[in-house]
Parts: C-alpha cells; structure tokens; sequence
C-alpha cells in the first residue's frame, strides 16, 4: 500500500505545511532504478524517520533530499519551490561515519562558521557556545581525528548546529556508538528539535525510532512503501514490507 501523498500534484504537497517536499522522485544508476517515483512531505518542525531494510534507498533518498546528489526524475521543492543556494545554506547533513578535518575540534567548528561569513568575536563566541554544547570544551585544542566515535559525532552534530539549520539530515548517527553514547547525540538531537530544527533520521532502531520520531517514512526497494504516524507505522502497519520488518522478518517481494 503506497502513500496517498503519492498522488498529489506539487502544488498541493506544497499547501501540507511542508519545509521540504519532494514529488515523484527517481534516481537511476547502473541501469537500474533506486529510487522510484517516491513522493514525500516532511512538515516544518517534526521529527521525521526514515526506516526500512538494508538497501531500500534510505542513505540515497537522503543524499537527493539534502541536493548532494542529482535526481534523474521529479521534484524537490523547499517552501513550494525549486531550492536555490540559500535554500541549501540552510540544511545540514550529518552521516554515519562523519568526516574530520585534519585539524583541532576548534578548527573544525571555526571552518564552519567561516563558510557562512562569520567572523572575528562572534565566531569565538558562537564555538565555545557550541563547544559547550557537545561537552567538547576540554577538548578543543585536540585534534579531530583522534577522539574517540562518540565523540567525533558530537563534533559533527555540533558542526552542523552552529550555523543554525532549519533542518538536519541525519544518516544512521548512533549505528556504532554504545548506549552511553547514543543518549548523549539523541540529547543533542532532542536539544535541537527543541530550539524548532526540522530533523529527517534513518534509524534501524526501534527503541530509537519510538524515543525520537514524529513520523516515519518507510522504504522498501526504493520506493514509499507506507508513511505516517510512528504509532501508525510501527504499531500497526498497512503494508506487508513494514509489517514484517517490525516482526523481524524478510521480506523480499518488490509489492508492498
């Protein structure tokens, strides 16, 4: 069972109150399809999932939500229109496995802030307040490569935080990390949310999915199997790939 945002036109995905949409998108390579003719509608201020099996499409649909990949087909529309560089300055991405500059934790925020024109006292002042923000202050002078997992991804949410998004993308952040760990990004996260950032996350976890998600949107070989409330959709799912997803089962039939 598919979504009935499905059949919307872009005009009216643009009226649901959304801060991104995306309509009809396909994404071939290879000669195959990945990503086939999905349309979804991520609201202004909601925590939105994005979950399903390994190898539906979530990291991709990310990567042509966020515009770090070109579709081949459809629309993405911010605020009911193509999004320009401005549009693009603010979203952030924060992946699976971040990448450090071969600098200090300072330096790396300091970059940051430095490509969205910020400068002199303010951006000493917006990286301690970030610092502060990861528990990263004791470490500011230490080289980003060398801190453990955990830590790397504080620095990583903090770096996409301190210029103040709109909305975050975030692909898996706490796969590797132990419990500890993914309390004190899902804290972050939550903090963020908190301040009115719209936040898109895969997650596997169900646990997770249940602390931090709003909605869901479910993904089965490349395509919107179903989507909605989390309760909805992991509670009681309509299609056959969710439903056997959450009973830990198999599923490998390309109809939902």
């Amino acid at each position: 069972m598919r979504d009935t945002v499905m059949s919307m036109t872009p005009a009216k995905v643009a009226t649901q109150d959304s801060l991104l949409a995306a309509r009809d998108l396909c994404f071939h390579a290879g000669g195959k399809r990945l990503i086939d003719k999905v349309s979804v509608v991520i609201p202004e201020g909601r925590r939105t999932l994005v979950m399903g099996a390994n190898g539906a499409g979530k990291s991709l649909l990310l990567r042509l939500l966020h515009g770090l990949l070109s579709a081949t087909s459809g629309q993405i529309l911010w605020q009911g229109a193509a999004p320009d560089d401005r549009a693009r300055r603010t979203q952030a991405m924060v992946f699976q496995r971040p990448v450090m500059l071969r600098r200090s934790v300072l330096a790396n925020l300091n970059f940051a802030l430095s490509v969205h024109g910020v400068r002199g006292a303010e951006r000493a002042e917006q990286a301690a307040r970030a610092l502060d923000m990861a528990g990263l202050s004791d470490l500011a002078r230490h080289p980003a490569r060398v801190l453990s997992g955990g830590e790397q991804q504080r620095l990583a949410l903090a770096r996409a935080l301190i210029c103040q998004p709109r909305l975050l993308f975030l692909d898996e952040p706490t796969s590797s990390l132990d419990p500890a760990s993914t309390q004190r990004i899902e804290d972050l996260i939550n903090a963020a949310h908190g301040r009115g950032v719209t936040i898109v996350m895969i997650t596997h976890d169900m646990g997770q999915a249940r602390r931090m998600g709003d909605e869901v949107i479910f993904l089965h070989a490349g395509q919107v199997a179903e989507s909605g409330p989390i309760d909805q959709v992991l509670g009681h799912p309509k299609s056959e790939a969710a439903r056997a997803w959450t009973q830990g089962r198999l599923y490998t039939s390309s109809t939902f």
